[in-house]
């Protein structure tokens, strides 16, 4: 039924914002600071800066020794399961129950949610990269899908404009590929990182070895950085939620700044089922919410909406968005909508152990991970393949460990406290290329507790990441052998789409509405009232990580929407 007692004008805003998470955040605090009113929907529960159960728990405060029983995973984590690293008692708090949000695989495919307020952004990597026109132009120059309808000179400044607000410590390189951004100071390789960083650079020039950048705060600007946040403790707990608010986060920044205009209403448990769209305007009034305790609808109205709900989670209310203008999904005349689905594949890495500096250490624990070495391949002429095209990066880092052999004793005591080998790890993340037929769908004949379609992923790699994969594998091993390392090992094993939680495409945007379902301002080609600046809008994947990208665009569309507005009272 629609429960609507309230009347029209008290559910009506200026805008709404579909989703809490990095890119939503930022678009509900753009809207807010520019003076609009914003009714915010999260489908899951409520959450406030600071109620992280696990963020201040030590490993032995955590049951079971952080592990998940076999029963309840068995139960309730079936399929994310398959990530083995993924489902532990300190982030068990933000991962989605399998068996209450099921889906249909024709190719295996691994959904990582996040629903609750903040969304993913409580757990993300942090890792944050900007893309060259070395992304933008690479469909064009090598005939792939559909050209991006922007280049890196229209992105650039909104790049700028957001790793100030963000806070993204990092290194400058001067790299052209990987351009350098708006840095704080960086977390330092430590010396063994350090040493392997010298070797390889010294066999491979090409091969650059930088510290990760990531949206933590290794210094406070207060008067950069709003919000309720302060410095990087350096505890690298930052998957549980950081309740010193040292990376950035939707619950410690964006939403805390809008919620400070007085123009914010957010509210949880609201389930977007649909937009409505009106025939006589050809734009959309406002949305359809189902409360996800009591199961009643009540439509919500304005005059803008923000698709923010993932790239998965927004197109999935598009598809099912369906009228007799729109019979296959809000805006897909061009049937593009829920194709061309990408992730980064990994899966490929490799360990080692390094036998010298053993009378060096560090302090803290970095929670950029260590290294992150760019793309190299297929750059320019001296670093092209003929048998694959695009490339791949790594993220990685080196740490004194050690294995307790001695269970109790002054061998142990011993053991626990003394420095073990240094050890390396890597992880080689791979483009995947936007195939038309890696796609998502609504089933035809199951819905979920809601009555909403559950959604069915059709989506793989094919030869070009498979040969990829080989030379990513194979260089992580010459880089090994340059340092010296002892004991090394490189792994292969494809991954599902959807195991790096770097969702992208599905509702891409482009120049023509033909081809593509955006236009280079994020705006549903033929509803121009709807913004879609999640992941959905990728043209292509890129080797980096996608999120500071999504925000840089969601600053940027909204700047565009504001403008439009002021200048002819509409959109």
């Amino acid at each position: 039924m629609n429960f609507n007692s309230q009347g029209k004008q008290e559910v009506t805003y200026d805008a709404i914002v579909i989703g809490s998470g990095i890119s939503g955040g930022y678009a509900a605090m753009e809207l807010c600071t520019k003076g609009y009113k914003v009714l915010m929907l999260e489908r899951g529960r409520m959450v406030k800066h600071g109620e992280y159960p696990t963020a201040n728990l030590d490993s032995w405060d955590l049951e079971f020794q952080g592990r998940v029983p076999r029963e309840e995973i068995a139960a309730h984590y079936y399929k994310q399961n398959r990530l083995s690293w993924w489902v532990n008692q300190d982030n068990k708090p933000w991962i989605v129950k399998d068996d209450e949000y099921d889906y249909e695989e024709k190719q295996r495919f691994d959904w990582i949610r996040g629903h609750h307020v903040g969304g993913r952004s409580i757990m993300w990597g942090r890792h944050c990269y900007r893309w060259s026109d070395l992304d933008f132009e690479a469909n064009l120059k090598e005939g792939i899908a559909i050209d991006w309808p922007i280049r890196y000179a229209d992105i650039e400044p909104w790049y700028t404009y957001v790793e100030k607000f963000v806070g993204v410590q990092g290194k400058k390189e001067g790299l052209a590929h990987l351009p350098d951004g708006e840095f704080l100071p960086p977390f330092d390789l430590n010396c063994a990182e350090d040493h392997f960083k010298q070797s390889v650079e010294k066999a491979f020039p090409e091969r650059i070895i930088t510290p990760g950048r990531t949206a933590n705060l290794t210094k406070y600007i207060p008067e950069l950085h709003h919000g309720t946040r302060g410095q990087c403790q350096a505890r690298n707990r930052c998957w549980r939620g950081c309740p010193y608010g040292g990376y950035f986060s939707s619950l410690s920044s964006t939403i805390p700044v809008a919620n400070d205009t007085g123009n914010l209403t957010l509210m949880a448990n609201s389930i977007v089922h649909s937009l409505i769209f009106d025939d006589a305007t050809q734009r959309v009034t406002g949305v359809n919410v189902i409360d996800a305790e009591t199961k009643e609808t009540t439509e919500y109205f304005s005059s803008v909406v923000f698709c923010n709900a993932s790239t998965i989670g927004s197109t999935a209310i598009l598809l099912n968005s369906k009228s007799e203008r729109f019979p296959d999904g809000l805006g897909n005349d061009s049937g593009e909508l829920g194709h061309n689905m990408m992730d980064h594949h990994y899966g490929m890495g490799g360990t080692a152990v390094f036998d010298g500096m053993m009378d060096k250490y560090y302090s803290g624990r970095k929670p950029n991970g260590g290294f992150y070495i760019p793309r190299f391949r297929n750059i320019n002429d001296a670093t092209n393949r003929k048998d694959y095209i695009r490339g791949f990066g790594y993220q990685g880092g080196l740490s004194r460990a050690t294995n307790v052999g001695a269970p109790f004793g002054p061998g142990f005591k011993e053991a626990i406290t003394s420095p073990g080998e240094w050890r390396f790890s890597a992880t080689c993340f791979g483009e995947l290329l936007p195939y038309h037929e890696n796609k998502m769908m609504l089933s035809a004949d199951k819905t979920d507790q809601y009555g909403i379609p559950t959604l069915v992923f059709d989506a793989g790699l094919k030869e070009n990441e498979t040969k990829l994969r080989e030379d990513g594998v194979n260089c992580l091993q010459e880089m090994m052998d340059a340092a010296g390392f002892k004991n090394t090992s490189v792994h292969n094993n494809p991954t599902a789409v959807g195991a790096a939680i770097h969702e992208m495409g599905t509702a891409r945007m482009g120049r023509d509405p033909k081809t593509s379902v955006l236009n280079k301002w994020n705006q549903v080609h033929a509803v121009p009232n709807v913004f879609v600046t999640d992941g959905s809008f990728m043209v292509s994947s890129g080797t980096q990580n996608p999120s500071i990208t999504y925000m840089a665009m969601t600053a940027r569309a909204v700047d565009y929407m504001d403008k439009m507005v002021k200048k002819d009272g509409t959109l």
